[in-house]
């Protein structure tokens, strides 16, 4: 597992002339049943990105309201929750040279149905909620899920 060569600054966005960065993935309790953790992994690899860490954990109620904390105003967040907290994750920071656009690519859309088959969800999902796999949306939000998931860390 490679690093991406950054020049130390806690930033997600490494060496900026060759735009690495880093996003976070977690393969949500639905993508753990399903047992699609490694051919999840190897499409990432596939696509010359870089797994940097990897854990395997059972989300806690307190990080589950922490991490969907924009949704919790939404109609759907205790669903959210009682879901994401169902059972064992897989998280990992991935990385790569725009890796944000390019791991939410592979991932598709949220709802599966409007998900291309080839995609994560398009050929795992189920629907809106229980779709397999979470990909950060932003070099914004990819710092604060990592911090959340992995703890300070200096890139």
């Amino acid at each position: 597992m490679s690093g991406c060569g950054n020049s130390g600054k806690s930033d997600i966005r490494g060496e900026i002339d060759n735009n690495i960065e880093k996003s976070l993935v977690v393969v949500k309790p639905d993508g753990v049943r399903k047992k699609v953790i490694g051919e999840i992994i190897s499409r990432f690899e596939k696509e010359d990105l870089n797994i940097e860490k990897l854990k395997m954990l059972r989300i806690s109620r307190e990080l589950a309201h922490r991490h969907y904390q924009d949704h919790k105003d939404k109609s759907f967040f205790d669903i959210l929750i009682e879901y994401i907290t169902s059972g064992p994750v897989v998280a990992m920071v991935i990385s790569g040279e725009n890796a944000i656009a390019r791991v939410r690519g592979l991932i598709g859309p949220t709802d599966p149905r409007k998900a291309e088959r080839g995609t994560i969800r398009g050929d795992f999902g189920d629907d809106i909620t229980v779709n397999v796999i979470h990909g950060s949306d932003s070099m914004e939000n990819a710092r604060r899920e990592i911090e959340l998931f992995f703890g300070q860390s200096k890139w």
